[in-house]
C-alpha cells in the first residue's frame, strides 16, 4: 500500500470520529465513536493506533482552524482568551494525570480530584456587540512524574527544572507566541487573561503589536512614571512616586466614575468604572505603561421580588495605556465564553472520556474531541452567523425564543443529528407530523447545511 493510500486511510478514519464525536449518545469513548460510526463489528485496532503511533497531528487541523477564524474576523483586533482547566480522570495508570484543587470545590474547603491538566487559547468573532469564542489552541499542560522518596537528588533536580518549564504561564506563553506567528504584523492580537496569567512570566513575554488585558490583585504597587530630568550624571529613573493601589482607586471621591454600555448576557449593561493612566508595575518591567481600571460592583437580583445584592468589584490591567475604556471593558466581558467553551467540551461532547494510556492518546484524542467542537462552531457561524439559530421555528414551547439571543451547542448538536438521522429512524405510520422533506428546499440551498459546512471547514 503507497504512502498516500494510507493517509487517506488515516484521514478517513479521523474524519469519522470527528463526525461521530458530536453525534456520539452516551460516553464518549474510542469504542463508542466506532459504534455511532457503524463500525463495532471490525477491527478496533487502527482506530487506537491513530492516536497511539501519531499517524494524525491534530496540531495541524487547530492551525486550519485558526486560519479560518482569523479570514472571519477580518483587519480588526483578534481579541482571545487564554486559560486552563482540569479533566476529570480515575485511572491511576494513565500518564500526566495527578491530584490536583477541585475547580468546582466551595471556598470554605478544599477538594483534591485527579485530573489531566489542559490549556485552551479562544479567539472571538464579533458582529460588533455579541461574540463567539472559537477554541484555536489546545494543548495538554500536565507535570511530570514525581520521583519517589528514595530517588537521588539527581533526579529530584532534574524533576523540579521540569516542573519550572511545564508551568502554566510559560505554556501559555508559548500559545500566545504560536498564534503571533500565524497572524499578521499588522493585525493586534488582544489578549484576555484571569488573575492565574497576569504574571511576570506572560507579561515580560509579550510579542509585537500583543496587548493584555487580566485581573490584577487590588493590593498590587503601582508607579507613576518619573518626572523628565534634566540631564547630568547617574543612571535614570524607571519608577516615579508609589501610586494608589487598586483599592485604594475605587475608595478615592477624586476619581470619578464614568458610565460605560457594553454586551453581555443577551443585552446592553450599564458599567461604573474608573481608569488611571499612565502607570508602571513591576512586573511588567521597565518598558511597559499599563492603565489600571476598576469595576464597581454590579447589582443584581435572585428573582424578581428578590432582594438587591451585589458582587464583587473587578480590577483590570491592560498593557496598552492608549485604549478606550470601552473596548478594554467589551473585551474582557467575550472572556467569560471560553468558559461556556470548557463546559460545553466536558458536558456535551465528553472531552476527556476516552479510556486510553498510550501517551500520545492521552494528548491527542482530547484535541481531536476539542477540535470537533471548533468545527461545529464554525458551520453554525457559517449557516447561520453569530446570532442566528438553526430551525427557530422548532423551539420547544417551554423555552422562551425572545431569551435566545444566539444558537448554543446543544442545539448545533441536535441540527446535525436531525440532518443524519430524520430519514433514518422517520416513520410513515406518523402521519400527523409536519415532515419537511429535503425534496421542498430551494435548490440554493443546500439539503444539509450543518454537515456540508462541517466537512468544508475540514476540508481547508
Amino acid at each position: 500500500m503507497s504512502i498516500d493510500e494510507k493517509e487517506r486511510k488515516h484521514l478517513g478514519r479521523f474524519s469519522r470520529h470527528i463526525l461521530s464525536q458530536l453525534v456520539c449518545m452516551g460516553r464518549h469513548t474510542i469504542t463508542n465513536l466506532m459504534t455511532t460510526s457503524g463500525r463495532q463489528f471490525m477491527d478496533w485496532s487502527a482506530d487506537y493506533r491513530l492516536y497511539g503511533k501519531e499517524r494524525i497531528d491534530c496540531e495541524q487541523l487547530f492551525a486550519h482552524i485558526c486560519k479560518e477564524v482569523i479570514r472571519l474576523n477580518g483587519k480588526g483586533p483578534l481579541v482571545t482568551a487564554l486559560d486552563d482547566s482540569l479533566l476529570r480522570k480515575t485511572g491511576k495508570k494513565i500518564p500526566g494525570v495527578k491530584y490536583a484543587r477541585d475547580p468546582m470545590g466551595p471556598p470554605f474547603r478544599v477538594n483534591f480530584v485527579r485530573g489531566q491538566r489542559v490549556i485552551q487559547m479562544s479567539a472571538a468573532l464579533s458582529d460588533g456587540l455579541q461574540a463567539r469564542m472559537i477554541p484555536v489552541i489546545f494543548r495538554d499542560a500536565s507535570t511530570p512524574d514525581k520521583p519517589k522518596r528514595s530517588a537521588e537528588e539527581e533526579e529530584w533536580t532534574v524533576y523540579r527544572e521540569e516542573c519550572k518549564k511545564r508551568r502554566l504561564s510559560v505554556h501559555g506563553v508559548s500559545c500566545i507566541n504560536d498564534l503571533r506567528n500565524r497572524m499578521d504584523r499588522n493585525q493586534d492580537l488582544w489578549i484576555t487573561v484571569d488573575g492565574s496569567y497576569t504574571n511576570r512570566t506572560v507579561l515580560k513575554s509579550l510579542p509585537e503589536s500583543t496587548v493584555l488585558i487580566g485581573r490584577i490583585r487590588a493590593d498590587a504597587k503601582l508607579y507613576h512614571l518619573p518626572s523628565p530630568f534634566p540631564g547630568g550624571a547617574g543612571r535614570k529613573r524607571i519608577y516615579g512616586s508609589e501610586a494608589p493601589t487598586p483599592d485604594e482607586i475605587r475608595m478615592d471621591d477624586t476619581i470619578l466614575w464614568q458610565n460605560i454600555n457594553a454586551y453581555t448576557s443577551g443585552a446592553l449593561h450599564e458599567f461604573r468604572v474608573k481608569t488611571v493612566r499612565p502607570l508602571r508595575w513591576r512586573a511588567t518591567g521597565k518598558e511597559q505603561i499599563v492603565q489600571i481600571m476598576v469595576i464597581a460592583p454590579l447589582r443584581y437580583r435572585l428573582s424578581k421580588k428578590g432582594p438587591l445584592l451585589y458582587r464583587q468589584p473587578a480590577y483590570l490591567i491592560c498593557t496598552d495605556p492608549e485604549l478606550p475604556p470601552e473596548k478594554i471593558l467589551q473585551a474582557y466581558l467575550w472572556r467569560w465564553d471560553i468558559e461556556i467553551n470548557f463546559r460545553d467540551e466536558k458536558n456535551l461532547l465528553g472531552t476527556g472520556q476516552a479510556e486510553v494510556r498510550n501517551p500520545s492518546s492521552v494528548k491527542a484524542v482530547p484535541q481531536m474531541m476539542v477540535a470537533s467542537y471548533a468545527l461545529l462552531l464554525l458551520a453554525g457561524i457559517h449557516n447561520w452567523g453569530i446570532t442566528g439559530i438553526p430551525q427557530p421555528q422548532n423551539i420547544p414551547k417551554w423555552q422562551n425564543p425572545n431569551k435566545k439571543y444566539r444558537a448554543s451547542t446543544n442545539d448545533l448538536i441536535k441540527q446535525l443529528r436531525y440532518e443524519l438521522w430524520a430519514d433514518s429512524i422517520g416513520s410513515i405510520n406518523l402521519s400527523h407530523f409536519d415532515q419537511c422533506r429535503a425534496d421542498k428546499r430551494s435548490p440554493l440551498n443546500p439539503v444539509l447545511p450543518a454537515f456540508d459546512a462541517i466537512l468544508q471547514v475540514n476540508s481547508a
